[in-house]
C-alpha cells in the first residue's frame, strides 16, 4: 500500500473518501448492483408500468429499502410511496445533480443478495403492443408530413 501524499488528503477533504465501484453506485442511486432486488427505469416509474410487480416484490422483501431518483417529480412517485407505506418499507429520495442515470427506483438491501435478474422486463405481448402503438404514431406523423409537402 502506498503512502498518501498531500494531494490525496486534499482530494479526500474536497470530495470525500473514494468508495469502491463509485460509477456503479452513481448509476444505481447510491447502492451496488449485488444488493438490488428490483430496479425500475424512470419511464417505468412515470407510467406506473410494473407497479403490480413492485408490489409483489415488496411483499416478499419487507426488510428492503426503496430508493427513488430525486429528478422524478413527486406526483409520479405517489403510488410507489403508498405501496412502501402499505408494506412498511422505508424509502429515500436520492438527488445527485452531478450524475445522469435512467434508473427511477431501486428496491435494495444493505447486504449482497446477488439476484441475477433485477430489471423489469415487459413480456412479449406488452412489447408488441407498445411497438404497434409506436409504429401507428410514426405512420400518422409520416402521413401528416406527406400531406403538407
Amino acid at each position: 500500500m502506498s503512502k498518501k501524499n498531500v494531494e490525496d488528503y486534499l482530494t479526500e477533504g474536497i470530495y470525500g473518501t473514494r468508495l469502491p465501484k463509485q460509477e456503479e453506485r452513481d448509476y444505481f442511486l447510491g447502492t451496488l448492483r449485488e444488493r438490488i432486488v428490483l430496479a425500475l427505469t424512470i419511464g417505468q416509474i412515470m407510467t406506473d408500468k410494473g407497479l403490480d410487480y413492485l408490489e409483489e416484490t415488496m411483499k416478499n422483501h419487507r426488510k428492503a429499502t426503496l430508493l427513488f431518483n430525486g429528478k422524478i417529480a413527486s406526483r409520479f412517485l405517489k403510488a410507489e410511496k403508498e405501496l412502501a407505506n402499505k408494506y412498511s418499507i422505508p424509502y429515500t429520495v436520492i438527488t445527485n445533480e452531478h450524475v445522469e442515470t435512467d434508473i427511477g427506483a431501486v428496491l435494495t438491501y444493505d447486504y449482497a443478495i446477488d439476484k441475477e435478474q433485477i430489471f423489469l422486463e415487459l413480456d412479449n405481448n406488452q412489447t408488441n403492443q407498445q411497438n404497434t402503438k409506436d409504429h401507428h404514431k410514426q405512420s400518422v406523423v409520416t402521413k401528416l408530413k406527406n400531406f403538407f409537402q
